[in-house]
């Protein structure tokens, strides 16, 4: 376990293995336990760093106003911590959100980027319907009680989810803090990255679920492929939203072929 400070919140991140570095930024109610198969299966050949994002797993929580910028200052104050120059960076669905605002405020510290199962932002990748149902659903999952409060997202798998994978995410589920969930969610439903994306200029890698309901391929990832000019999408038949713990052998495989090409 590593940690860096960024004006008083402790930032935890697990690092394994050596060469260049792949950074991985989880989505929301999950940690850096979310990335334990990419962890064991690519750390022959990368430096890989999984955050707990502020607000989530061993860091810190947020505090009032936290905003994304936020978010993104403190994944840059990790991969700098990490010190072997720019990153091989990936963000899924929320993270991917928050990997766009880091390649906004710090592009020097991105090699490539490689997003997710993602949005632009709920503003910037959702209908408006959708967003207000999104954001409905979020305001009655934390209005419960406490000892009720049990955080789940629908459609995260195409089918019914490994066993192994529903014993994780109510792990990651239980531990997940109300007012953190609350933070990131109103940060994710104003959030509109779209006019990003034209001027990217690394190697982007666009890695879906072929039956992802909660960012379908088509509008979301399509909307990514025609904006960005060095784009690469793949999509992995079968699998929805949470493509790396649905089917990691194709997602790792995948993700060390693209970063591999641009190392």
């Amino acid at each position: 376990m590593h940690a860096v400070r960024v004006d008083g919140i402790e930032v935890v991140y697990d690092r394994v293995g050596q060469g260049p570095p792949l950074v991985l930024a989880h989505g929301a109610t999950t940690d850096a336990r979310l990335f334990g198969g990419q962890l064991r299966d690519l750390a022959d050949e990368f430096t890989v760093v999984a955050w707990d994002e502020p607000g989530a797993g061993r860091s810190s929580d947020v505090p009032p106003g936290f905003a994304l910028a936020d978010y993104a200052r403190c994944l840059a104050a990790v991969v700098e911590d990490v010190g072997l120059g720019p990153a091989h960076v990936l963000g899924l669905s929320w993270g991917g959100t928050v990997v766009l605002e880091l390649y906004r405020l710090h592009p020097g510290l991105v090699r490539t980027l490689l997003l997710v199962d993602t949005y632009a932002g709920w503003k910037g990748s959702l209908p408006a319907a959708e967003v207000r149902a999104r954001v409905e659903g979020a305001e009655r999952m934390l209005a419960v009680p406490p000892a009720e409060f049990a955080p789940t997202m629908p459609g995260l798998f195409a089918g019914a989810p490994p066993a192994d994978a529903v014993r994780l995410l109510s792990v990651m589920s239980a531990d997940t803090r109300p007012g953190s969930l609350r933070a990131e969610l109103t940060v994710m439903a104003e959030a509109d990255l779209s006019d990003l994306l034209p001027g990217i200029t690394v190697p982007t890698l666009l890695l879906w679920g072929e039956l992802d309901r909660r960012s379908p391929v088509d509008p979301v990832a399509r909307s990514f492929l025609a904006a960005i000019p060095e784009a690469t999408l793949v999509v992995l038949p079968g699998v929805g939203h949470l493509s790396n713990v649905e089917a990691p052998e194709p997602f790792n495989r995948t993700v060390r072929e693209f970063c591999r090409a641009h190392s």
